[in-house]
Parts: structure tokens; sequence; C-alpha cells
């Protein structure tokens, strides 16, 4: 087996590449990717230079890590702003609003009507039909404090 790798030369790295690309498409995560990468460089600097395997291996590690920074780079400037930041969590996008109470706030449970839809909240007693504004939220449960 050693002498089939040696005789290969330059192109254990292409090969190597090629494999760890192609496990970055069956298990995506970005990270063998950048291994891929880093190998390819390392095939390519092979076939210009004459250079021993503790070399290229070194080689490797160097631009793998040096890859690490551009990784993150990248990875920052693909973040867009959400269009819709309260998905998955709509309680939060009542935080900060006013609501009348449909119903009184009993032992500091209360429920309120807002949209299509009613939700539990907490805070101090209050009759029916007092202002009350959303300051938290707590699971699924609107805190909520006089206005």
């Amino acid at each position: 087996m050693w002498p089939l790798l040696s005789s290969l030369g330059a192109w254990n790295w292409f090969i190597a590449g090629g494999l760890l690309l192609v496990v970055e498409v069956i298990a995506p995560g970005v990270f063998m990717f950048w291994l891929g990468l880093a190998a390819l460089v390392v095939g390519t600097l092979s076939l210009l230079i004459d250079w021993s395997w503790q070399a290229q291996v070194i080689a490797f590690a160097v631009v793998a890590i040096a890859l690490i920074p551009v990784w993150r780079r990248l990875a920052r400037s693909g973040e867009r702003p959400d269009d819709q930041p309260f998905l998955n969590r709509r309680a939060y996008a009542f935080v900060g609003r006013v609501f009348t109470l449909d119903r009184p706030i009993i032992d500091g449970r209360g429920t309120v009507g807002i949209d299509d839809t009613v939700w539990r909240i907490g805070g101090a007693d209050c009759p029916a039909g007092t202002r009350v504004k959303v300051v938290d939220v707590d699971g699924s449960i609107l805190k909520v404090e006089k206005d």
C-alpha cells in the first residue's frame, strides 16, 4: 500500500481533498469543506514544489488553520437581518404593548384576548377593563403590569 501512495505524489492531496469534499456533501457542516480545500491547495503547491511529505503535512495544517478566519468572515457576511424576528417566539412580539383586560386577574393569573388568541397572563390582581402593559414573557405566560 505504501508504494502505491508514494507513487501518486501530489495526487494524494487531490484524492484526500476530493474525499473530504464528498464527506462534506454527505454530512454537511462546513468543517470538512475547509479541510478538503486545504488539501487541494497543498496538492496544487506540491505540483509546483518538490518537497518532503513532512513539509506537505505541515503546509496542510498551516493552510487549514489559515482558512478558519476566512470561514468566520464568510459565515458572518452571510447573515441577513431577519424580516420576521419573532417567528416561533410569538409572545415576545407583545412585550411593550398595552392591552385592555376582558376578564380580571385573580390570584396573579388571568387571560387576555389578543387578535384571535387567548393568552394567559400573570401579574398583580386587576379588575376587568384595566389597561395592562406586557413587560416580559415566561414560557407562554405574558407578564403584565398596570399601565
